[in-house]
């Protein structure tokens, strides 16, 4: 399986970008701090980036698939080109729903993605959750949620600049 890239999974409202609660226009968003370098070490370090994100607002008709679009692109153009690969969003409360792994899952077949070499990162126990089923190691990020105990994730970080030392120094332990 060596032939499998490693990724970083993340979620985005509250991870990648301030969570405003069903955000809906791209004027509104706003990468957190330490977003821009983090992922950048990420991916000179060898690891595709790529978003998983449950938007059940597009369901419950607050946000349109356009504004949703629209929501992306900016938060792609400020993460800078290149910086992330792929995105995958479930707009309703089906089968590929986080927990479910079928997101990350689905992204490493279509991408070429070792799981077992990558990592999901996100703000929720349902973040921690989704990377476990898939067989991940998982950060929770601290930006504002609460952790919720049973889910255990292998590393607590403050915030995306040490979630991605934290990542950084276990690969160079692998080695």
């Amino acid at each position: 399986m060596d032939h499998l890239s490693p990724a970083v999974f993340l979620d985005r409202d509250g991870t990648i970008i301030r969570d405003t609660h069903y955000i809906n226009d791209p004027a509104k968003v706003e990468l957190l701090p330490e977003v821009p370098a983090a992922l950048h070490r990420l991916k000179g370090a060898g690891f595709r980036i790529v978003v998983i994100t449950n938007q059940s607002g597009v369901a419950r008709g607050i946000v349109t698939h356009e504004q949703y679009d629209a929501v992306q692109a900016r938060m792609m153009e400020l993460a800078g080109p290149d910086t992330i690969d792929a995105t995958y969003m479930c707009p309703d409360f089906g089968p590929r729903r986080k927990p479910s792994p079928e997101m990350i899952l689905e992204a490493a077949r279509d991408l070429g993605l070792d799981p077992a070499r990558s990592h999901m990162i996100g703000d929720k126990a349902s973040d921690v959750f989704c990377g476990k089923n898939a067989g991940t190691k998982t950060i929770f990020i601290r930006t504002g949620q609460a952790l919720d105990a049973s889910c255990e994730p292998d590393f607590i970080a403050a915030n995306m600049a040490e979630a991605a030392e934290w990542i950084l120094n276990e690969r160079i332990d692998d080695c």
